[in-house]
C-alpha cells in the first residue's frame, strides 16, 4: 500500500491534536501530510459526533482516488466505550451512511474519561478509567512526547501488550493497527 497522501485527524482539543501529531510523526507522516480537524469553540464531544460522518463521507470520497486514512478522536467521558462508538454509528446511519467496514482505513480512539488517562498510563503512571485527571497536573506537555513514543512501540506489528491494558487503550490500539502505515 502506498503511503498515506493524507491522514485527516478529527479531534475534541488542542491535547489531543499533540499527541496524536507526535504520533503520527514518530510513524514517519510529514506535517503536510496530516490535516487536523477541531473545533473553534464549545464542546469538542459533542462537535466531533456531529462532524464525523461529514469526514467519513469525505475519507470514502477521497480513498477513491488518493491513499487516505481517518482518526475520529473522541473522550468517552461519562460513557462506556460501547456507549461512545455506538454514537458515532448513529451518527453515521443518520447521515445515510454505511457503517465502518472492517477494511477502511478509519479509527476511533474513544480514551475513557479522556485523552489524559491515556498520556498517564502510557508514561507508566497507574489509572482508574473512572478518574477525570485533566486537571491533575500542570506538565501535559512534558508527558505527551513519552506517551506519543509508547503508543508507537505498541501499535508495532507482533508487540506483545502489558497483562493489564487499560480496556480503551487496547481498543484503540487495535484501532490504530488496523490502519496500514507501513510504506510511511
Amino acid at each position: 500500500m502506498a503511503k498515506p497522501s493524507q491522514v485527516i485527524a478529527l479531534l475534541e482539543d488542542n491535547r489531543q491534536q499533540q499527541f496524536i501529531h507526535r504520533y503520527l510523526r514518530r510513524i514517519g507522516l510529514k506535517p503536510h501530510a496530516i490535516r487536523f480537524v477541531l473545533p473553534s469553540s464549545g464542546s469538542g464531544e459533542q462537535w466531533v459526533r456531529e462532524r464525523f460522518p461529514t469526514e467519513a463521507a469525505a475519507y470514502r470520497r477521497r480513498s477513491l482516488r488518493a491513499e487516505t486514512k481517518l482518526i475520529a478522536v473522541t473522550d468517552a467521558d461519562n460513557l462506556s466505550l460501547p456507549e461512545r462508538l455506538a454514537q458515532l454509528d448513529r451518527g453515521l446511519a443518520g447521515a445515510g451512511l454505511d457503517p465502518i467496514r472492517i477494511d477502511e482505513q478509519i479509527a476511533r480512539l474513544i480514551p475513557r474519561r479522556n485523552v489524559e488517562t491515556w498520556i498517564l498510563y502510557l508514561n507508566a503512571v497507574a489509572v482508574d478509567e473512572e478518574i477525570d485527571y485533566k486537571r491533575t497536573r500542570n506538565d501535559w506537555v512534558q508527558l505527551t512526547r513519552p506517551a506519543a513514543e509508547r503508543l508507537y512501540a505498541w501499535t508495532r506489528p507482533n508487540t506483545r501488550l502489558p497483562d493489564v491494558c487499560i480496556p480503551s487503550l487496547q481498543h484503540g490500539i487495535a484501532e490504530l493497527c488496523r490502519l496500514d502505515f507501513s510504506a510511511a
